[in-house]
């Protein structure tokens, strides 16, 4: 079949319309279902050496990664980072200047995006707006000459799957953002890829709106059991519905990790402050101790890090902020405990942040929950601020520019 492209508002649909899985050499009778002997594909992905160049700049630069068959993956990054380039080389958007692309063990770098068995759900959808909510998620099954009997009833379940049974005689402007993304779901699954590509798919939706379809997309996942590949650069996304986290930075993937290890245990110092807050402060590695834990010097303060290490030397140390624990001015001394003064707080409903002060002369931040009881910190008040040493680690610098750095400039 040949590749079928529709050109609307700049965006380029194609591949998850004109049908899927030929790329693999699968086929298919018309009720959809993988004929005997020609096997279904389980959605593994790996990219071996991947690079994208644009002239003498490296959009994706060397990237290796392998994403297992099931599993909800997310490449996280700011804008430029090279998220969505790799998505679209996966896709057959864009050609690779070097590297493999494997699905299922088969090289797909080479092959146009119609024989892939991967399908995407882009930004704005891409719905047609002269097609209803059944029609425009029937199109990938009326191109593959699937019989007519079969689509009313994969379409019925595609939209049963994504709570629009009901929607099925309306047209796009007549429905939300947050339905118009169903739609694009149920028609991008209707088609059984291998693989679901999802490119900042609830970018354009209200904060409300977002939060909720977080959780159902998560749970859409499960019901499937495909492997979803998510692009988006909101830290909060990638942390609620992922099983895995790659977060890039100038082309190059800075971590993958769960969603838990990549906030508790971020691998570099781009990566703490990239995700979520954190405190990075300028310390003194004074090598290890007899249990291997890093003794560091802050200011002229000595303090204990059981987590990460560095051989000695100028390093930075993290911790969260909800793991900074303030005590009254004047309690009993004790190890990793800098005298501070609390410069102002900030009420956010759920918990109020706190600004300190140390000692040091360094500004962090503490998170207290909010218990209904009355602030007891008012601008001013001296502190003690205790930094457990379970909670305080110490981080390799890569030396990429970091997000707080690029903000500040801004």
């Amino acid at each position: 079949m040949k590749q079928q492209v529709l050109q609307r508002n700049g965006t380029i649909i194609s591949q998850a319309l004109a049908g899927s899985g030929g790329a693999t050499g699968m086929e298919r009778s018309h009720s959809g279902v993988a004929r005997k002997g020609a096997g279904v594909g389980s959605g593994d992905v790996e990219l071996i050496n991947l690079i994208k160049a644009f002239g003498t700049m490296r959009a994706v630069d060397d990237i290796s990664l392998h994403i297992p068959g099931g599993e909800f993956f997310s490449l996280l990054g700011s804008s430029g980072c090279g998220k969505t380039t790799t998505l679209r080389m996966i896709a057959g958007f864009e050609q690779p200047s070097s590297g493999q692309i494997l699905l299922d063990g088969v090289d797909m770098t080479g092959t146009p995006p119609h024989r892939r068995h991967v399908n995407t759900v882009f930004q704005n959808y891409a719905l047609f707006p002269h097609l209803n909510v059944f029609d425009n998620v029937a199109f990938g099954l009326r191109r593959a000459r699937i019989d007519p009997a079969q689509v009313r009833r994969r379409v019925g379940e595609a939209l049963e799957l994504v709570q629009l049974t009901a929607f099925e005689k309306r047209k796009p402007a007549q429905m939300s953002g947050g339905q118009q993304q169903r739609v694009a779901l149920a028609r991008a699954l209707v088609l059984k890829p291998a693989v679901l590509l999802l490119d900042e798919p609830l970018g354009a939706l209200d904060a409300r709106l977002r939060k909720q379809l977080q959780v159902e997309l998560k749970t859409l996942q499960q019901q499937v059991g495909i492997t979803f590949i998510y692009v988006t650069h909101d830290q909060e996304e990638a942390l609620t519905m992922s099983d895995r986290i790659a977060i890039m930075s100038n082309g190059h993937i800075e971590q993958v990790a769960t969603p838990q290890e990549m906030y508790e245990a971020p691998a570099t110092v781009f990566v703490a402050d990239f995700l979520g807050v954190s405190n990075l402060m300028e310390a003194t590695s004074l090598g290890l101790d007899a249990r291997g834990h890093c003794r560091i010097k802050l200011g002229s303060f000595d303090l204990l890090a059981e987590r990460g290490a560095a051989p000695g030397g100028n390093t930075k140390a993290t911790i969260r902020p909800e793991r900074v624990r303030l005590e009254p001015h004047g309690s009993a001394a004790g190890e990793n405990r800098i005298p501070g003064m609390v410069e102002r707080w900030v009420y956010l409903g759920n918990a109020v942040q706190l600004i300190v002060r140390l000692a040091t002369g360094v500004t962090i931040q503490a998170l207290m929950q909010n218990s209904g009881d009355e602030i007891p910190y008012a601008a001013g008040t001296p502190v003690q601020v205790h930094l457990p040493p379970a909670a305080l680690r110490i981080l390799t610098d890569t030396g990429v520019k970091l997000a707080s750095e690029i903000a500040a400039t801004e």
